[in-house]
């Protein structure tokens, strides 16, 4: 929860003369016994502009002031307009955006930044679909740090048939990767189950104990830095892409986080990791013909793979 406060200053009247200020507090402002304690634990309560304890009594005509955390909900959706978001596609079920980096998907506790969520409800965008408020009509994710194409359902008819689609494996996801290195072989495929970091909680890593996680890749082009992958998933793990090129020894450019070497970060003029999601494709959920959306590299990868080209 992230807080605002609100001041409120009372008289202590003379029906409650001698009470606890604990019980007072309760009375006065309405709060339960519990609360009012925890204000006065957290030294939010002042009784003549001095500190109080919660057993200590009230004289009439005390002035009782107080300081009330506003509690708000770190999942509550922010209607609000973000500056990078695209609309690739619109229509009565679906939307598809290419989202930015530095935008999440939807609100969770610790991230105060834009969402994809905020923008579509900020932009009129209605979405009917079930599952929790703040994830209404997600049915796949990319992380704040990574950019690209994703589908939204807005009916709850789309919400049902693509997230069996995800669940099934049966969506097309084309990510391009720049990865340090060049892998060998040149293509193939990653089967390494993938779970939390046992030392870092915000990481993940190739785990014995796992979700399965597979990763296809290819290489488009080889420099004598780096080599430009597309990667189709099979799975969709958080952080898969970047964790299975880490455990190959070729992170992905930028991505600090997982091993990348920070001077070619530097040199090519990254502060993320350089993952796009480029190509989406799958069955519409109410015509039923395949259908793909692509987006184009932003400024700052395509900035950074020009850097690592005229370097070969």
């Amino acid at each position: 929860m992230s807080q605002t406060s609100e001041h409120r200053s009372l008289s202590v009247p003379e029906s409650l003369a001698g009470e606890r200020v604990d019980a007072a507090l309760a009375r006065m402002f309405g709060l339960s016994r519990t609360r009012a304690a925890d204000l006065i634990a957290q030294g939010l309560v002042q009784v003549d502009g001095a500190g109080v304890g919660k057993s200590d009594r009230v004289l009439p005509g005390s002035l009782l002031d107080v300081e009330i955390p506003t509690l708000t909900d770190p999942l509550t959706v922010t209607p609000e307009i973000v500056e990078g978001i695209k609309i690739v596609h619109d229509d009565e079920s679906i939307v598809v955006i290419d989202k930015p980096v530095g935008v999440a998907v939807h609100p969770s506790p610790g991230w105060t930044g834009p969402t994809v969520v905020g923008h579509l409800a900020g932009a009129g965008f209605r979405i009917a679909t079930s599952g929790a408020s703040e994830r209404q009509g997600i049915v796949q994710r990319l992380d704040v740090g990574t950019s690209g194409v994703m589908v939204i359902c807005k009916s709850e008819h789309a919400y049902s048939v693509l997230k069996n689609a995800f669940r099934h494996r049966t969506v097309d996801k084309t990510y391009h990767a720049l990865v340090q290195g060049h892998p060998d072989p040149l293509e193939g495929t990653v089967d390494a189950p993938i779970g939390r970091h046992p030392r870092s909680d915000w990481k993940f890593a190739v785990m014995a104990d796992g979700r399965a996680s597979v990763t296809h890749y290819e290489t488009l082009e080889a420099h004598r830095f780096a080599s430009l992958l597309e990667v189709h998933l099979e799975t969709g793990r958080t952080h898969q892409i970047r964790v299975h090129m880490s455990a190959l020894k070729h992170p992905c450019v930028g991505d600090l986080t997982y091993g990348a070497d920070p001077v070619l970060a530097k040199r090519v003029g990254l502060e993320r990791q350089w993952l796009h999601a480029v190509r989406l494709g799958f069955e519409h959920p109410d015509t039923g013909e395949h259908v793909e959306y692509e987006t184009e590299y932003p400024a700052d990868l395509a900035h950074a793979l020009e850097v690592v080209r005229d370097g070969s």
